[in-house]
């Protein structure tokens, strides 16, 4: 069978799955560059492999000129990629045994959890917002306020909070909840918002309302959340500015690993959880992960164990405090 036959094959046998856009467009960079490289290398069209072509041999010199000008996790995501592929024709007979066995694959150093340095550093965070301490063109202290609270207090990521709209934030008060859409892996979860957090993002939107008076009240459903002075959905770019003034505002700059940044406030988010004795099921149900290890299994909380889990986060009493509250 020719390659891209194959390859044709693979991705019908995986729309079951329900892949999200950005997989499947990942796994076809992945096939498409590697079998551009053996095209080369054998002086054939790509249109033209056979998938007898792909020996070991073969495979592990396209991978070295792959791996040339790339870094270890994206040679570790494309070994992966044809690893599965091959698996797919070993099962369906198109080839007998995956040369993948015989292709090295990097070793990714460990993925430790990169909170903001210091036990006091996410009240300062949000004590300096609070009081106007970043300066801004356009400054807007509420919605500051409330956006760096949700990151502290859901673990969203960055695109799972640029992508809530107002209908996303659902319940009665006292008892709202997120619906976070199209998470890793596509998949959707509910993080549940205490009254502190709540009472936030009601006082920035009353602002909203107050700045923006062409909107329609209450907002459709379908409107963004978070928005910039104009209106406009709040973007990646304007996210991670307003936290790293935050940061700078607050003094705290130094106390953020490199490259965190906005994901910063998610591992912090994990990690007091993890202080305040949330298990590993409830942290790793909040963060929307898809599984737990091997050996600890996996084991669904409930949605009151997930509210009691994230109201065990101290920084809910900070954020109480803060707004005048009487929470502890």
């Amino acid at each position: 069978m020719l390659f891209e036959s194959a390859v044709e094959a693979f991705f019908i046998s995986r729309a079951p799955r329900k892949d999200s856009p950005h997989t499947v467009a990942a796994y076809r960079r992945d096939l498409t560059a590697i079998a551009r490289l053996v095209a080369g290398h054998e002086g054939l069209e790509s249109a033209a492999l056979p998938c007898s072509v792909f020996t070991a041999k073969v495979l592990r010199r396209a991978f070295a000129d792959y791996a040339a000008t790339r870094a270890k996790s994206s040679i570790a995501r494309a070994w992966s990629t044809w690893n599965t592929f091959f698996a797919f024709c070993v099962g369906d007979g198109i080839v007998e045994g995956n040369p993948m066995s015989g292709v090295a694959r990097p070793k990714l150093p460990d993925r430790s959890p990169k909170p903001l340095r210091g036990e006091d550093a996410a009240e300062r965070l949000l004590t300096a917002i609070a009081a106007g301490a970043r300066k801004a063109r356009n400054p807007w202290l509420e919605r500051d306020l409330a956006v760096v609270a949700t990151l502290l207090l859901t673990g969203l990521r960055t695109a799972e909070l640029l992508g809530l709209s107002a209908g996303d934030l659902a319940g009665a008060e006292g008892e709202q909840r997120l619906v976070v859409r199209g998470g890793k892996g596509d998949a959707d979860r509910v993080v549940p918002v205490d009254v502190p957090l709540e009472r936030l993002i009601a006082e920035y939107l009353v602002t909203r309302a107050r700045r923006l008076p062409g909107e329609r009240a209450p907002l459709p459903r379908r409107s963004p959340l978070w928005v910039d002075h104009t209106g406009e959905a709040l973007t990646r770019n304007q996210l991670q500015y307003l936290v790293k003034q935050s940061y700078r505002s607050a003094g705290i700059d130094d106390r953020v690993e490199r490259g965190a940044l906005v994901h910063a406030l998610r591992h912090t988010f994990a990690t007091k959880l993890g202080q305040s004795g949330a298990s590993a099921t409830e942290i790793m149900e909040l963060l929307g992960h898809r599984s737990l290890a091997a050996s600890q299994g996996y084991i669904k909380a409930t949605a009151r164990e997930l509210r009691d889990a994230a109201r065990a986060n101290p920084t809910y009493g900070f954020v109480g405090r803060l707004m005048g509250g009487d929470r502890g």
